[in-house]
């Protein structure tokens, strides 16, 4: 994978490996981005650093101004896919509401808040992990992966290898700079 991608585009996908290549299928088939076009969603995750398992899900962050109208797009596009759930959290930063279900063989995750996506944990981890990743290689991205494969959540497991102290989820993020 090249350094310098462009994730706030799902192109690179097309020619990416080939989980990444269905992906790109699945969103582009099913016009989920086009959906949520008015909410600027960026694809984030296991899937687009090629650090994904098996059951790994396809995570989609939207940043809304009105919850309601987010709501309603979700429930309205998306409701009728096998195992929709919509939920509110207010454990992040700020509030968020999810949206989950599943389309061709992918789990989706829909997260949506008010904060612009490029400012979001998930984004922001995202751009660290795949740094990191480039800049240790292969070897790295197989012990992550393996860590993962035994449980670990993916920012635990980039803190463990790294060797980083306290919240793995703030640790990370002092290595943006």
């Amino acid at each position: 994978m090249k350094a310098n991608i462009d994730f706030k585009s799902i192109d690179y996908l097309k020619i990416g490996n080939s989980k990444q290549k269905r992906a790109y299928e699945v969103l582009t088939k099913n016009r989920i981005m086009d959906l949520l076009k008015d909410f600027d969603p960026i694809l984030v995750g296991t899937i687009p650093i090629e650090i994904d398992l098996e059951q790994s899900d396809l995570d989609i962050i939207c940043y809304f101004e009105n919850k309601d109208s987010f709501e309603n797009l979700l429930k309205k596009e998306f409701g009728y896919k096998e195992k929709f759930k919509m939920w509110g959290n207010t454990t992040h930063v700020a509030p968020a509401i999810i949206a989950n279900f599943f389309l061709d063989a992918f789990e989706i995750e829909i997260f949506g808040q008010n904060i612009p996506t490029e400012e979001q944990m998930g984004y922001r981890h995202m751009l660290v992990e795949h740094k990191l990743l480039e800049e240790r290689g292969e070897t790295f991205r197989q012990r992550i992966r393996k860590l993962k494969a035994e449980g670990y959540k993916t920012e635990p497991a980039f803190a463990f290898e790294l060797g980083l102290e306290g919240d793995p989820y703030e640790a990370l993020l002092e290595l943006e700079r």
